[in-house]
């Protein structure tokens, strides 16, 4: 008997002991919060929808962070290194150039030929927001000496359109750098159906590649197979070089690191995309420049080595 009245005795406790840590604990969360039944994996259940688009966002940031500027290492299949300034080659070696540092690209330019010898930029999801309008403003660019500044006027009546390196179509999310683009410095002689067409294409490609595969690094420029070149320009003393072909070389970071070049002729022909689509390594043949020189070694053969215009969805 005595037993059993303990025993009642010790359950009614119990009993009001759970009571009052259930009573404090539920007077411990605010409105809003979450009892921990509610969240599995650190993430909240559906029913949390402000939640589950924050974790969803936060999710996309660091993929997107991966997936732009960061590359798998050969020997871990899971780790990844971060490299910088990969859009820019090596230092020249025997060739005029001024570097231009603008707000969102590079240009290396030659006081000899009036062009620059190339211009490279990354190319990032963030640049492809439209913050400003293209601004047609043609310029000279003040940081080269008054005398020597190339003009919009030096190329009326050339016959060539001014054909944009880095393009204004990748620089309108920021006034400035549009502004940037229309520099002359940035400018080469370039027929019109070029200009307009096949390089149009490739810059607008461009622009989905990065909606596909994130981060590009470009680098192009003009290539003169002569020592002599075509030249154009109002004035005796400043004479604009006519390039005769083009180059561009692009590295995508992304899961599946992959490289491509593309060679265009400066004419008015058109053809397939394919068509001009060359290796790595055959641009550095023919201009000399080290491009994607920051990467291993081996990594950089493999990428340079090859030209497969199907990894790219062309």
């Amino acid at each position: 008997m005595k037993k059993s009245s303990l025993s009642v005795l010790l359950s009614a406790f119990s009993f009001s002991a759970a009571l009052f840590v259930l009573t404090t604990f539920a007077g411990c969360i605010n409105a809003g919060d979450k009892l921990p039944s509610e969240v599995n994996d650190g993430r909240y259940v559906e029913s949390s929808e402000e939640k589950n688009a924050a974790f969803k966002a936060q999710d996309a940031e660091k993929s997107e962070a991966v997936d732009e500027n960061m590359m798998e290492a050969p020997e871990e299949g899971l780790s990844r290194i971060a490299y910088e300034d990969l859009e820019q080659p090596a230092p020249l070696k025997g060739v005029n150039e001024t570097l231009l540092f603008k707000t969102q690209f590079i240009i290396s330019y030659n006081v000899e030929t009036h062009c620059p010898n190339y211009v490279c930029w990354s190319l990032t999801k963030d640049r492809l927001k439209i913050n400003v309008q293209r601004s047609d403003n043609f310029h000279g660019d003040p940081v080269i000496s008054e005398n020597s500044q190339v003009q919009t006027f030096d190329y009326s009546g050339s016959g060539y359109d001014r054909g944009h390196m880095c393009p204004a179509g990748d620089n309108k999310n920021d006034a400035k750098a549009m502004d940037e683009s229309f520099c002359m410095t940035n400018i080469c002689p370039q027929a019109h159906n070029l200009n307009t067409g096949d390089w149009n294409d490739l810059e607008q490609q461009c622009r989905q590649w990065v909606r596909d595969y994130g981060t590009l690094y470009i680098c192009c420029g003009p290539i003169y197979d002569s020592k002599n070149p075509k030249t154009i320009g109002k004035r005796r003393d400043l004479r604009i070089a006519v390039p005769d072909r083009f180059f561009k070389v692009i590295l995508s970071m992304g899961r599946v690191p992959k490289a491509i070049g593309f060679i265009y002729p400066n004419d008015d022909t058109h053809r397939d995309m394919r068509s001009y689509a060359v290796s790595v390594d055959k641009v550095e043949e023919i201009t000399g420049y080290d491009f994607f020189y920051q990467l291993p070694d081996d990594q950089e053969k493999k990428l340079e080595s090859v030209c497969k215009p199907a990894e790219w969805g062309i």
